[in-house]
Formats: structure tokens, sequence, C-alpha cells
């Protein structure tokens, strides 16, 4: 079980807390919006009316104590900026940030956001992922430029060993596991391996690689 808060509650935000709560962890969400708190307050662990861009609440809250902060103010960028400040001079170990844009995202991560997300963008990217290939099964994205898909095995890698694919050199991808028709997962399979008609291949790459083994 992890620990986090949650600054903003938003849509994303109020998302985001309740999927966290709901996966088991510890939740503290923080907004100065008083009627956004009473709405989820029985939902999270712990629901406090407060301004993140006074370093002194975030410190008699024990927010250097959660393992990641996400900063969801939505666009306000001077918030945003001045949160994530206070954030990382608490030590907090992972602090994540909502962005509208690119513009907003170069900002937070020069001043030292360990991750900034823009949600409606990797939404749209997974679901285009989905979309473009019926094979595709789920997408995970890493990062602007690599990410993770499950795809059925394409009918030209069938009854074929990886060595004789040669998946990594021909593809500029790595196959990472493999889930068999039975559910049986082996991870990283070696050159010997045969993939099969009813195999599930995990494939690690950049975007544009993973685009082109989609089409196979």
């Amino acid at each position: 079980m992890k620990s986090y808060v949650i600054i903003g509650l938003g849509r994303f935000g109020t998302a985001l807390a309740l999927k966290l709560q709901e996966l088991g962890n510890e939740v503290m969400v923080i907004d100065e919006n008083a009627e956004q708190v009473q709405k989820i307050s029985n939902r999270v662990t712990y629901a406090v009316v407060g301004d993140a861009r006074d370093e002194e609440v975030l410190i008699s809250l024990g927010v250097r104590n959660v393992d990641c902060a996400v900063v969801a103010v939505g666009s306000d960028l001077a918030a945003s900026i001045l949160i994530t400040l206070n954030l990382k001079a608490l030590d907090v170990p992972q602090v994540i940030c909502k962005a509208p844009d690119d513009l907003q995202k170069r900002a937070l991560e020069k001043i030292g956001a360990d991750r900034v997300v823009i949600p409606e963008r990797e939404l749209a990217l997974k679901m285009a992922q989905n979309l473009s290939s019926s094979s595709v099964l789920d997408y995970i994205e890493l990062s602007s430029e690599c990410g993770i898909i499950e795809l059925k095995a394409p009918s030209v890698w069938q009854n074929k060993t990886i060595r004789d694919l040669n998946i990594r050199a021909k593809y500029g991808v790595n196959v990472i596991a493999v889930r068999n028709g039975g559910g049986k997962i082996t991870v990283a399979p070696g050159p010997d391996y045969s993939v099969r008609e009813q195999d599930i291949m995990v494939i690690l790459g950049g975007s544009d690689e993973l685009c082109s083994v989609q089409k196979l």
C-alpha cells in the first residue's frame, strides 16, 4: 500500500483519487473548494480544505511523508509551479503534475516535476493505439516516445522462433513476455521460443516501431 496526496479536485484529480483509494492505497485530497472536498470526504482516507500554495499548510498535513503527490490544479500555471516547488522542497519522493499543453508541461519539468501528464493526449493516444489494430489488446505509454503493447501474435510470426524472426534487429522492439492460449506467461522468452497462433505477445519499443509491428 502506498500513500498519495492529490491536490486539486477537478474531474481528473477526483477520478484519480477515487481510483487510487479503490486500489487499496491511502489517499489524502486537498482543495480550496469546500464543496468539492465535502463531496469526496467519505470516499478517501483524508479530505482537507486548504491552500497548497502555502508550504506551512502542506507541512501541517504531513505531506512530506507521502510516497507520491499529484498536482492537478488545472490550467493555473502559477499555482502549479508554486505547489510543485513546495512539494520538492519537502522532499516528496515523486511529484506528478497535470498540464493542459506542452508549454506548461515544459515549465513544470524545468522546475523539477518528476513527471508531467497531459491527460487528454494520453487518453487519445491509448485509444488510437487500441482502435488502429484489432490485434492490439492493450497499450501502456511509458513516455511520449515509447510504450508497451499486448498484441495477438501476427500471422507472419507464427510457427517461427524468436531467433528466426530476429525481432529486435528487424523491428526494433523487444518481446518481454508471452502469454500462451492456456494463460501461462513466459517472461523474457529465449531465442528458441516458437510463436504460436494463440500467443499474446507483450512488446516494448518506440512509438513508431510499435505502430509498424501492429500492421503486420
